[in-house]
């Protein structure tokens, strides 16, 4: 794909995204181009990485050797139509959740057809994204998507395409969790007489940590919990409390709802 361009369909946030990483590792912008209908995020585009948006599709289009779906699930099959005279031969990358790969490769020509379900973290480099591939997609042509999505954080290949649902209700809708997490911390935090800038820090600063000193860490999540829940102690009243209350299995219920309906979502689309 070095010398042929990059389709982006769509030029939203994701697409943004994957875009700012592009040229940050020294991708021309005359090798880029962006169907996006909406005028106010073409002039944003044009603004933010000096591109040259076009409102629809034309044969511009016939020299891509990669094509990035990156509209909402609802307007793709209205996205696709006036491009699938030209983009045929080209590997189709799509970042909407829902649509499956028989419905890209029915609607784009090509049967080269890679799903990313990327979470909003990758706005920031700090993503990840759960990849599948139709066995017509190459080795090589499975190294240059992830080439293109490193910039927005890791990656990790499924052989399933229906584990894709499964990334939706981990990763995918993840970043929800957490913040409701984050939600309940500070509300705490306030209900025992801090400030809600008080609360919003030590709740963020203690997820990021937790977090990062996880990825670090050898043990698995609940020895590091068990390190800081002495018996009798403060931790083990909290972790007692949400035992009792049945936290655990509701959360594990909740992600379980999360994947069925992006099942539905994918049979509706």
């Amino acid at each position: 794909m070095s010398n042929a361009s990059i389709v982006f369909i769509g030029g939203g946030n994701m697409a943004s995204a994957l875009i700012g990483g592009l040229l940050k590792s020294g991708r021309a912008v005359s090798s880029l181009v962006v169907v996006e209908p909406f005028e106010a995020q073409r002039a944003r585009l044009a603004q933010q990485f000096g591109l040259a948006p076009q409102a629809a599709a034309d044969a511009r289009l016939a020299a891509a050797g990669l094509v990035v779906w990156a509209v909402k699930p609802q307007m793709f099959r209205e996205a696709a139509a006036p491009c699938a005279a030209f983009i045929g031969q080209a590997l189709q990358l799509s970042v909407m959740a829902g649509i499956r790969s028989d419905a890209i490769a029915q609607a784009s020509g090509s049967e080269r057809v890679v799903r990313a379900m990327p979470n909003t973290p990758a706005l920031i480099g700090r993503g990840i994204a759960g990849l599948f591939a139709r066995p017509a997609v190459t080795s090589d042509e499975r190294r240059e998507v992830q080439a293109l999505l490193a910039p927005t954080g890791a990656t990790v290949w499924v052989e399933r395409e229906q584990d894709l649902d499964a990334v939706t209700a981990v990763s995918g809708s993840g970043p929800a969790y957490v913040y409701y997490l984050v939600e309940a911390m500070m509300q705490a935090a306030v209900e025992m007489g801090l400030s809600e800038a008080q609360g919003r820090a030590l709740a963020l600063a203690t997820v990021d940590g937790a977090a990062a000193l996880a990825q670090a860490s050898p043990l698995a999540p609940a020895e590091l919990r068990a390190q800081v829940t002495s018996k009798g102690g403060t931790t083990h009243a909290a972790i007692s409390s949400l035992e009792a209350d049945g936290v655990k299995a509701s959360f594990v219920r909740a992600l379980l709802a999360a994947q069925r309906r992006a099942r539905e979502l994918g049979d509706e689309f």
